[in-house]
């Protein structure tokens, strides 16, 4: 349907890139985590040796506190810029973030949280990869009195937070699907590439359906797959589609990676259905103007990771934080991708 293909740009990307997402409209998170958990750290107790990616937590300060940190992937781009984000934010007051990667296993992130307690974390950043499945490592975090800050996804019973900031995921999947009814006005049969286990991929979904039946312009979603696992699943799920039903005048990506999945897909595949996704991120932003990529609903780790962190600490500092943080999404296409540029995240 349009523009000359990026064959060699894709497949360099496709080695980079992983699978992401992000929470939206949660419900009511309390606030009535324990005033003096993770408000001081033992004196005579610090973690472990620590992971890969952090200085072990006998190094900070004395008498900084010990951060946890745990994300649905860490070799997402847009986790790790997030989780760089908490980071500045938690080094800058003397402190030490502990973080791991689950990679996207759900018992492989309750193993590290319950380590993380072991090691004396006294807060913890979470992002599930499992909104329901982590539960059991949300209590024993609530057993060990530490307060919980959720980030970019939510959690099955929003309860256990003290605070929660996150993108508007309906709403970054609701501008995909509004901008797709505007530009294919004759509607057609498109395939959505989904994870029915998050619950921002879930939000970003029902958002981009919304938004093309607002519209009044009928689609039909012929093909829909989990493809959340990470860029080469995408590329593999999008290709059985594909196979299937070639005439696809759309794909729906969860996050970016995904779109860059289905991408790669339809263009080993000889096709070009507009393709949308969710993150903003900058490979995608790089190919707006010159391929079926066709827009990408917005979100900024940066704000995210930088609002949690410091939400984290006003509430350490006794004042009184929101529940719930909605971070704004908003479209980038090929016609406004400069306002934001490519080289980074907004």
């Amino acid at each position: 349907m349009k523009r000359k293909l990026v064959s060699t740009w894709i497949c360099t990307i496709m080695v980079a890139a992983l699978a992401a997402g992000c929470g939206s409209k949660p419900a009511n998170a309390g606030t009535d985590a324990p005033a003096d958990a993770g408000t001081e750290a033992p004196a005579d107790e610090t973690p472990a040796d620590a992971d890969t990616k952090t200085p072990a937590a006998d190094e900070a300060k004395e008498g900084g506190r010990v951060f946890g940190y745990t994300c649905m992937d860490g070799t997402n781009p847009f986790f790790v810029t997030l989780e760089n984000a908490i980071r500045e934010e938690v080094e800058a007051h003397g402190d030490t973030l502990i973080s791991m990667d689950p990679a996207n296993k759900s018992d492989t992130q309750i193993d590290q949280i319950e380590d993380m307690i072991s090691r004396g974390v006294e807060v913890m950043f979470v992002n599930p990869v499992d909104a329901d499945g982590v539960v059991p490592a949300l209590d024993m975090l609530k057993d060990a009195n530490i307060p919980m800050f959720g980030f970019d996804t939510q959690v099955g019973d929003m309860s256990y937070l003290t605070s929660y900031a996150g993108s508007d995921n309906y709403n970054a999947g609701y501008v995909c699907g509004k901008d797709l009814a505007e530009k294919v006005p004759e509607g057609g049969d498109i395939l959505v590439l989904d994870s029915p286990t998050m619950q921002s991929v879930v939000d970003r979904t029902n958002g981009f359906l919304a938004g093309i039946e607002e519209s009044g312009v009928t689609f039909n979603v012929v093909g829909q797959q989990d493809a959340m696992g990470n860029q080469q699943l995408a590329n593999e799920k999008a290709t059985d589609l594909l196979t299937a039903h070639p005439d696809v005048v759309a794909i729906f990506g969860g996050n970016d990676p995904t779109a860059l999945g289905a991408y790669a897909a339809a263009d080993a595949a000889g096709v070009s259905p507009l393709i949308y996704g969710v993150d903003g991120s900058p490979d995608v932003k790089a190919l707006l103007k010159d391929t079926m990529l066709e827009g990408t609903g917005a979100q900024s780790p940066i704000t995210i990771g930088k609002t949690i962190a410091q939400t984290a600490y006003d509430w350490l500092d006794g004042k009184e934080v929101e529940a719930e943080i909605p971070i704004e999404t908003f479209l980038i296409t090929a016609d406004n991708v400069d306002d934001y540029g490519t080289e980074g995240w907004q």
